[in-house]
């Protein structure tokens, strides 16, 4: 019997490739480096074979998406900043039989959702990033989830996260599961970006308090309180991808009756005026 072992809500900025690159960010991402490679450690002692990452970069418009490949190979370069995120290689092992099973339970419990075997189907750098780093810890068997989503509901990807909780207890598959995207997601606007050192900053303070109280309530394990709250946060703190990853994430865990008490190992930090860290859920 298969179970999740380790979950993780990730950070997954481009800074964190810059960081180890000369240049004006030399060294400015190590904490959220360090905080990767610290989730791998303990994915890896607690026997993680495979990992599933909700991806908010990766963009769907009907249905819900898995790319359940057999093997991830390539050199990826990002349509979206190709001055921070260029040639990267990658090569990871696919799970294909644990990303159907989970298209498969979501389907059957009425959220329509496809798997999909396609070389020519690119991971994004929401799925790609954690893995370059996570990987250096631990090799893992890698099912990547569409997490932005721009017609669907906080509920249908509750029932997502089910799907996978469910496929999972049904596999052999040991897993860490992995929500990639930040709190807050306001960029800079284009103009004000240089003026207001947008590397190393937030747009909104108004965000970034609502974001702490937002650590806060999960390191008070206060989850039931969170979820409430959580179609406001997304929508006007301008959660990544709505934040659909952050509710599959829960439903895998149990949604309001998750209670664990949540571990931040990459302290808070803005990044292009989103807020962005690293907190592990405990897995009961």
């Amino acid at each position: 019997m298969g179970e999740i072992v380790l979950a993780a809500k990730c950070t997954h900025v481009p800074t964190m490739l810059m960081s180890e690159q000369d240049g004006p960010v030399k060294g400015k991402r190590q904490a959220a480096i360090d905080g990767h490679l610290e989730i791998a450690r303990r994915a890896k002692a607690l026997g993680a074979d495979t990992v599933v990452i909700c991806d908010t970069h990766w963009v769907i418009n009907a249905g819900f998406h898995i790319n359940a490949n057999h093997r991830f190979r390539g050199l990826f370069t990002s349509n979206e900043f190709p001055q921070f995120i260029q040639n990267m290689p990658f090569d990871h092992e696919g799970n294909p039989a644990l990303g159907d099973a989970i298209a498969k339970a979501a389907t059957e419990a009425g959220v329509y959702t496809l798997a999909h075997h396609l070389d020519t189907l690119e991971c994004e750098y929401g799925t790609l990033v954690p893995l370059h780093f996570m990987g250096r810890a631990h090799k893992m068997k890698v099912v990547s989830i569409a997490a932005w989503c721009t017609v669907h509901s906080h509920d249908e990807s509750r029932v997502v996260g089910e799907a996978i909780r469910t496929a999972v207890e049904a596999s052999d598959s040991k897993v860490l599961l992995i929500a990639s995207g930040s709190l807050s997601h306001k960029i800079w606007p284009n103009r004000d970006y240089a003026a207001n050192n947008g590397t190393f900053t937030i747009s909104s303070e108004f965000n970034r308090q609502v974001d702490l109280h937002v650590l806060d309530m999960w390191q008070r394990g206060d989850h039931a309180t969170f979820l409430k709250m959580l179609p406001d946060y997304a929508q006007f703190c301008c959660g990544e991808g709505s934040m659909h990853d952050t509710a599959m994430l829960y439903g895998a865990l149990g949604w309001d009756r998750y209670t664990a008490k949540c571990e931040v190992v990459t302290p808070y930090f803005p990044s292009s005026g989103t807020g962005q860290t690293n907190v592990i859920f405990p897995v009961n």
